[in-house]
């Protein structure tokens, strides 16, 4: 028999032809990746409810596991992650965060490639003109979740600006 769910996963009370409820196998996927995405998968299956049709990253730090980051979609499935990107220029963001050794880098050091990497894919024809907000979590807030000082996120646009002018500037040489 198919191990495929297409059909049999539109409800939590269909059987696949091989007793498969797919819908409660992705619920227990769900369980397995983490309670808040088990809280978001469950809004996918009541037709009370509607889902919430958004993704969000979160992000914490403790003594014992470190910095942890966790994409979770609107189907509630999450994935962990040292650096991942949500929205329009997602794909863009992916190339440069892809190009990053972030566990071996300091918060700071992220913050400015972060921040880089905002301007890179931001399109300034397509879209609204934007304010730049940074915050973190991780050993140097104590766990906490914080917005990043004034100083350093000062320091990281200047940087990414920088950065674009000098990308500009070389792409006009090589014409």
């Amino acid at each position: 028999m198919s191990s495929i769910g297409t059909g049999y996963d539109l409800s939590a009370s269909t059987f696949s032809p091989d007793g498969r409820v797919f819908q409660v196998e992705y619920a227990m996927k769900a369980v397995e990746n983490s309670r808040v995405a088990m809280y978001v998968h469950a809004y996918t299956l009541y037709s009370a409810v509607r889902p919430f049709g958004s993704s969000f990253i979160m992000g914490s730090y403790d003594q014992d596991d470190g910095a942890q980051m966790y994409m979770i979609d609107p189907s509630g499935v999450s994935h962990g992650y040292w650096g991942c990107a949500i929205g329009k220029a997602k794909e863009a963001a992916k190339t440069e965060i892809e190009k990053l050794q972030m566990k071996d880098m300091t918060c700071r050091e992220v913050v400015k490639e972060v921040a880089k990497i905002i301007y890179i894919v931001h399109d300034e024809v397509k879209d609204k003109s934007f304010e730049l907000e940074l915050s973190w979590v991780g050993e140097i807030t104590k766990g906490r979740h914080e917005l990043v000082p004034k100083d350093i996120k000062e320091e990281a646009e200047k940087y990414a600006k920088e950065s674009l002018e000098e990308d500009d500037e070389s792409d006009e040489d090589n014409i």
